[in-house]
């Protein structure tokens, strides 16, 4: 079975962080192929790729990921462009957190830090987390 976290698992404030990557010229290479984007120079890094890297690597936060029920929104920022050879990681906090009877609201702000510890992208996505007691009435009663 695998682990979730559950909506009564978070609380607000709480912060997470990815492991850090470098980006190379193989990861800009592979992207643009799989999205068919042209180059003006191979030190530049797709706008979205560290996005997709750094969602890639949040399935190695220490917690189990989120039991999402549905993607509710996202707005995301790029404050400056990356180069090869930048190393990114990502850093999640959740800043909102609200309760509905069978899931919650949770809205969490995503940040793309360089190894200048500058924030280069960031955005808010929003989910309908699953709750557990919700899964475990669902279950009904064991026997």
């Amino acid at each position: 079975m695998i682990e979730a976290t559950y909506f009564e698992d978070l609380e607000l404030g709480d912060v997470e962080c990815t492991p850090a990557m470098t980006l190379t010229e193989a990861h800009a290479a592979l992207y643009r192929g799989l999205i068919n984007e042209p180059t003006d120079s191979s030190d530049t890094v797709p706008e979205l790729l560290a996005l997709c890297l750094i969602t890639g690597l949040g399935w190695r936060f220490p917690r189990p990921p989120l039991a999402v029920l549905a993607f509710m929104s996202a707005e995301w920022k790029m404050r400056r462009p990356l180069r090869v050879h930048d190393t990114v990681y990502g850093r999640a906090r959740v800043t909102l957190k609200r309760s509905m009877r069978e899931a919650g609201v949770v809205a969490q702000e995503h940040d793309v830090i360089d190894q200048n510890g500058e924030v280069v992208q960031s955005g808010r996505f929003t989910f309908l987390v699953a709750k557990r007691s919700a899964r475990a009435a669902a279950a009904g009663p064991t026997g």
